[in-house]
């Protein structure tokens, strides 16, 4: 097919892979983290699903002025040299310090991990959400979902992480989850009250486990004991995504405020240029979900909730 030309002058313009077949905006941790990093930033941009790689072989990259950058922590810092963004600015030198030890442990040793649960275990269930179309789509995601299963674990063997059996794995990837749960604790964000860089990446991930895999090991301790990362990820979903819907929404997430207006939403954004200025009203006229506060002017995404009400709910079912 003939490349459609793009023009990137003043306009970022977002190379990822396409939407999958289930309502999450992506099965890549690393693209999810990346739009997600521009909504927080507040910085329109224009998604290209042309499925090409950069030129260092990666996904997501972005185009901007013609410059093209790849890789999710320089484009970042390309975007805040360039345009002058920085969701850091609040945090101090040791709060940068842990920001970037999470960041790491998250990108370099969570990711294989779910990237195991996902291509490996749950390939079957991968499958059916990957988004490929034709008169040979069945074929061509059972040839996608099996190549792309070998590169998975023959890269997790070069890691190291992959020499370890099923089980070792799944200790890590408790271990991490329980860090993560551990370091957020009744905490709106990672870092505190604010949002940061940081939780991009961490809910680029953790929303993977949350959506993407359907009885798995991961999903069951997210939705069950570790359910504060469970709110975290349904807070900066409401906040940062209003047209993500999911059929499988569970309403313990919910406030009674909230649950109404979360059954309208727009499908999400694909070619169109998507600004979270333009999406989310100041004054509340041009979007009836509002997704910062109620109508009483309650924060639906506050931590500071009663956790012991949760756990009870959980111990009934």
């Amino acid at each position: 097919r003939k490349e459609q030309e793009l023009d990137s002058k003043d306009a970022i313009i977002l190379h990822q892979f396409s939407r999958p077949t289930n309502g999450v905006p992506s099965l890549s941790p690393f693209c999810l983290k990346m739009e997600t990093y521009l909504r927080m930033a507040d910085l329109p941009y224009q998604n290209y699903f042309d499925g090409k790689l950069s030129p260092q072989g990666k996904m997501p990259w972005i185009e901007y002025n013609h410059k093209k950058v790849s890789g999710t922590e320089f484009i970042i810092d390309f975007l805040e040299e360039k345009l002058g963004v920085n969701l850091n600015k609040h945090l101090g030198p040791h709060e940068r310090a842990v920001s970037r030890a999470v960041t790491r442990m998250v990108e370099e040793h969570f990711y294989w991990t779910l990237a195991y649960c996902q291509w490996v275990e749950n390939l079957h269930e991968t499958r059916k959400m990957v988004s490929l179309f034709g008169p040979f789509s069945d074929l061509l995601k059972w040839i996608f979902c099996h190549l792309t299963k070998g590169i998975v674990k023959r890269e997790m063997y070069g890691h190291g992480i992959g020499r370890f059996s099923e089980e070792e794995m799944y200790t890590l990837m408790e271990k991490d989850m329980r860090t993560l749960a551990g370091l957020l604790g009744d905490k709106k964000y990672i870092m505190g009250p604010t949002v940061s860089t940081v939780d991009a990446t961490v809910f680029g991930h953790l929303a993977q486990a949350m959506w993407t895999l359907p009885g798995t090991r991961p999903e069951r301790l997210i939705k069950g004991e570790l359910i504060n990362l469970a709110m975290y990820c349904e807070r900066i979903r409401r906040k940062f995504w209003p047209e993500w819907h999911h059929d499988d929404d569970n309403t313990l997430y919910e406030s009674e405020e909230s649950s109404e207006a979360s059954k309208t939403y727009s499908p999400l954004q694909d070619f169109s240029f998507y600004s979270r200025t333009e999406t989310f009203d100041e004054e509340g006229n041009s979007i009836s979900q509002t997704p910062d506060t109620d109508y009483t002017g309650h924060s639906l995404f506050d931590s500071d909730v009663d956790m012991d009400e949760y756990r009870d709910h959980e111990q009934c079912k």
